[in-house]
């Protein structure tokens, strides 16, 4: 009865004192363990735990989207073009996107004889040689390159091809465009090459920090974002509405291969956002107006895809 009286009057000092109101254990008398704990003091209010808080979602950064969609696209175009590759003759196709920086290819490193396709070989070959003895091509050396690209003409090549050098001046220059799968023929329409080359090449013909300087860039452009109507196919039909597009195409009836058809197309297509080059390479066609429809519909495929 003591201890009890005791314990109120501890608890009433305390709030004389204007000490914190303590509810704790040992308040009743009955608790066996009461005299060895504590019966006033200072009360905290314990802080509530807080939640657990979850890391703020991030998500995939804009480059590992853009990388991921990307992905998703050359996966459906190497679907399309290995169905439509199992029904038509052989090609390959690539394409080099100046405003991504990327490169897509199909059957890349494949060879194939260039046909007339090379003539753009021998065309850069001449602008870097007038570029190393500090002059402009001269008033014959431009009525061949406007046959020879325009026109397709072949005897305008050959004069070219022999005043340059020939195989060994050609492979020179190559070498020096980053070429590394052509190997330069004597007889110049059997040269063989890859797309990917070729859109190394048909990069080189822009590029600002390359080889070539900026008049040659616009002589090689001039020339073919001009050729003759009946040869302005191709690459051309992935081209939009107001879209430009340079061409230039080879084809060939190849004694070798039974007189089926080496058809090829490169060239560029520039307008808005897009900004790419494309080399389609193809032989056993069975005709010319056949390989013409396989590397244009390759083309197309390309730009389906890809969404450039």
């Amino acid at each position: 009865m003591r201890r009890t009286r005791n314990l109120i009057l501890s608890v009433a000092a305390v709030g004389i004192l204007g000490g914190a109101v303590l509810v704790a254990r040992g308040m009743t008398g009955d608790d066996p363990g009461a005299s060895a704990l504590p019966l006033v003091g200072t009360f905290q209010q314990a802080a509530a735990p807080s939640p657990a808080v979850s890391p703020t979602p991030t998500g995939p950064s804009p480059e590992e989207l853009a990388a991921q969609e990307r992905k998703k696209r050359v996966k459906a175009l190497d679907a399309a073009l290995k169905k439509y590759a199992a029904t038509v003759p052989e090609f390959s196709v690539a394409v080099l996107d100046r405003t991504t920086g990327q490169t897509y290819s199909f059957g890349g490193d494949e060879r194939y004889e260039t046909a007339s396709v090379v003539k753009v070989q021998v065309l850069a070959c001449l602008l870097l040689t007038a570029q190393d003895k500090d002059r402009k091509v001269t008033g014959a050396e431009d009525a061949l390159a406007k046959k020879m690209i325009r026109l397709s003409d072949n005897a305008a090549t050959t004069s070219l091809f022999s005043r340059l050098g020939r195989a060994s001046a050609i492979s020179a220059c190559n070498k020096r465009l980053g070429l590394t799968q052509t190997k330069v023929s004597s007889s110049w329409g059997l040269t063989r090459t890859t797309v990917k080359d070729q859109v190394k090449l048909l990069d080189a013909l822009v590029d600002e920090d390359g080889e070539l300087n900026a008049s040659s860039r616009k002589y090689a452009n001039t020339l073919m974002s001009t050729v003759a109507e009946d040869q302005d196919w191709g690459v051309p039909a992935a081209a939009k509405a107001g879209e430009k597009a340079t061409v230039k195409n080879g084809w060939l009836s190849r004694s070798t291969e039974n007189g089926l058809w080496i058809i090829n197309s490169v060239g560029r297509v520039t307008g808005g956002d897009t900004d790419v080059s494309i080399a389609v390479l193809s032989h056993l066609n069975k005709t010319m107006p056949a390989g013409i429809k396989v590397v244009e519909k390759a083309a197309k495929l390309t730009r389906t895809h890809l969404k450039y």
